[in-house]
Order: C-alpha cells, then sequence, then structure tokens
C-alpha cells in the first residue's frame, strides 16, 4: 500500500552536495515528506543547518550530523542518497538497519559494480527487509521514458535513448573530472577511461531490458571522440584546440547476437567541433517498432530566458537529476524488499 499524507514520512538526507540542494527543497516543500535528519561528511558542516547548507534562504531546524549510528537510531523510513559517488559499504549499512535508500548516486541496478557487490547490497536489503532504488535523469529516468514509449507498439524491435546536450556550462563539475576533457585524440586507453567514468549507463540498459521484460546477453560501449577547432576559455576546464572536447558514447544491449537497446550520450563542449558532433539540445527516444515511435523531451527554465544564470541552468540539472528519486521514495516503501527497478513500482509522478 502506496503511504499517504496522514502520517508524513521521515526522510534522512545523506549529503549536502549540488543535488542535495534540490532533494532537501523537495523534501521540505511536501507534506507528505519530514526531514528527519541528515548526514554530513564534513566535519566543519555536523551542527549547522541543514536548510543553509542546501543554498536555502531560511533554517529548517534540522542539523545535519556526522554520527552514522545515530542518525540510523531514528529509525527513519528512507535514506535519500546523493553523494557524487556510490559507497557499498554504506549503502550496505543502512539497508541492513531496516531503512530504504533512494538514490542518484551512480546506481541504477549494481550490474556495473565490482564483482559480488550487487549480491551483497541485494543481501543487505532482504536481512534488513529494505529497498534500494537508484534514478537520475538519464540514466534512469529516461529509461522509464523509453519504456513507456514502447507501450503502444504491437511490435518492439529496438529501443533507443539519446541525451545530446552541450555541457560547456558544467565544465567544471566533479563529475566531468574522468571523462578525459582536453586529452589528445587517439589517445591510448581514453575510451576505457570513458567507460570506466560512466559505467553506471550500463545500468540503464538493464533497467529499460527490465521494463520490457528482457534479459541482456551482455552490454558494449563504444566511445567516439571530437576535437576543439579553437581554445576553449571554459571556467576551470580550458581545452586547447585540436584535443577532445566532444564524446559520443553508446551503451548497447545485445539479445542473441542482436543489438535490441542502446543508451546514446552526446556531449559536447562547443558547436564548432572535428569531425562534427551537433548537439539536439534535448533527450530523444527512438522505436523501431509497429507502429514507428519517436518521443522528444525538451526542457525549459520557468523563469524569463532574459533573468537565466549560469546558476540556474545548473540548478534545472541538479533538479531533474534529484525529482525522480523523491517522488519514488512512497512507491520504494510500498514495494518488496530487495533491488528494485521502474519495473517494480508504478511511474513515479510529480505532486500538485
Amino acid at each position: 500500500m502506496i503511504p499517504t499524507d496522514a502520517v508524513p514520512l521521515r526522510v534522512v538526507q545523506w549529503t549536502t552536495g549540488n543535488v542535495a540542494r534540490a532533494t532537501v527543497r523537495a523534501i521540505l516543500r511536501d507534506p507528505g515528506l519530514e526531514l528527519a535528519g541528515c548526514y554530513a561528511w564534513s566535519p566543519d558542516k555536523a551542527g549547522q543547518d541543514v536548510a543553509l547548507l542546501c543554498g536555502l534562504p531560511e533554517p529548517c531546524g534540522v542539523l545535519a550530523s556526522g554520527d552514522v549510528d545515530a542518525l540510523l537510531a531514528t529509525a527513519p523510513d528512507c535514506v535519500v542518497y546523493t553523494p557524487l559517488h556510490f559507497e557499498p559499504e554504506t549503502v550496505e549499512r543502512i539497508l541492513r538497519s531496516g531503512v530504504d535508500v533512494v538514490t542518484t548516486a551512480e546506481f541504477l541496478t549494481g550490474h556495473s559494480l565490482p564483482s559480488g557487490t550487487r549480491a551483497r547490497l541485494e543481501e543487505a536489503a532482504r536481512a534488513g527487509g529494505a529497498s534500494l532504488f537508484g534514478s537520475g535523469m538519464n540514466p534512469g529516468y529516461a529509461q522509464l521514458l523509453a519504456a513507456v514509449a514502447t507501450g503502444i507498439c504491437r511490435e518492439v524491435r529496438h529501443v533507443r535513448s539519446v541525451e545530446s546536450v552541450d555541457v560547456s556550462q558544467f565544465a567544471s563539475d566533479a563529475n566531468m573530472d574522468g571523462l578525459g576533457w582536453g586529452r589528445p585524440l587517439g589517445d591510448p586507453g581514453h575510451a576505457d577511461d570513458v567507460r570506466a567514468a560512466v559505467a553506471v549507463f550500463e545500468d540503464g540498459v538493464h533497467v529499460l531490458a527490465d521494463c520490457l521484460g528482457l534479459e541482456v546477453d551482455r552490454v558494449e560501449c563504444r566511445v567516439d571522440f571530437a576535437a576543439a577547432v579553437r581554445d576553449l576559455d571554459l571556467p576551470g576546464r580550458p581545452i586547447a584546440a585540436g584535443t577532445v572536447a566532444g564524446l559520443d558514447v553508446r551503451f548497447v544491449g545485445i539479445v542473441a547476437e542482436r543489438e535490441v537497446i542502446e543508451l546514446h550520450q552526446r556531449w559536447v563542449m562547443d558547436r564548432r567541433l572535428e569531425p562534427e558532433m551537433l548537439a539536439d539540445h534535448a533527450y530523444r527516444i527512438e522505436v523501431d517498432g509497429s507502429p514507428q515511435v519517436t518521443l522528444t523531451l525538451g526542457l525549459m527554465p520557468d523563469q524569463p530566458l532574459e533573468t537565466l544564470t549560469v546558476e540556474d541552468m545548473h540548478g534545472i540539472g541538479m533538479t531533474i537529476t534529484a525529482m525522480p528519486v523523491v517522488h519514488a521514495i512512497r512507491h520504494v516503501l510500498a514495494a518488496r524488499p530487495g533491488l528494485l527497478t521502474y519495473a517494480d513500482i508504478p511511474a513515479p509522478a510529480g505532486r500538485l
């Protein structure tokens, strides 16, 4: 049974970084959720008001803590886990304590984690009677859209989800560090480094396969590069002409030697690249089926464009990363124990 607003669900926020700015704001605004605590990794954040740590103008009265045992002892209903990187040992500990976890931190199914990690997370969840659900915009919510797009088809042969964006406004973000921007074209090992940095997209293939009732035999990653044709003076990440400023990354799910699912990411730091690598500034779903289906998701700010700042653009990115897991909390609490994907819960929706 899906919980109602009659008794607010007690939520602990885990870390206070960029995504937390969106999740904390959403939790505080939702009458069905109560911010019951917050874990802060940095000792200098302990004892500070969570809302102020997350950039909100007014305090909320909840103080951050570095004491994991104390936070879990309050028996929250759910942890919203949003650090940049996924720490399996920490999440196992939370699950074993009987607390559900929703996360944006590089986890959807666990297939891309080191060998044995997924099984340990599943065992911890079942031991604690808890559930673990991961999402974000892409990978995550984009694969839910892809699954929904197939719902009008009599036959489905291939499904592709595409993210095609100019990421220059996010150049300095830490999640860009492993992609090798500015490396020479043809640099040995670069493609392997990119795959390792975005390995969670392999999970996205499994999420979509799960929604379609498939089990893929393997997932292949294919990477192409494009170079800047001029020096790019990007804040925190200058890129010299002739070095990598465009990435085309495809994770392909294969069943019986046939390609059936593709997650295609195109990220560029400039409009002018060699070879040409144009960004559509949208998310697109393409279904090869009967009928053929194309679904395009465009995003626009809810403010006059002339007032838009780089910080506002960054905020939109964090919002679409955060809201899929916040909206999923009620469904996750009502679901079976274990590792969950969008195939296991109703499609989360926003609340009016």
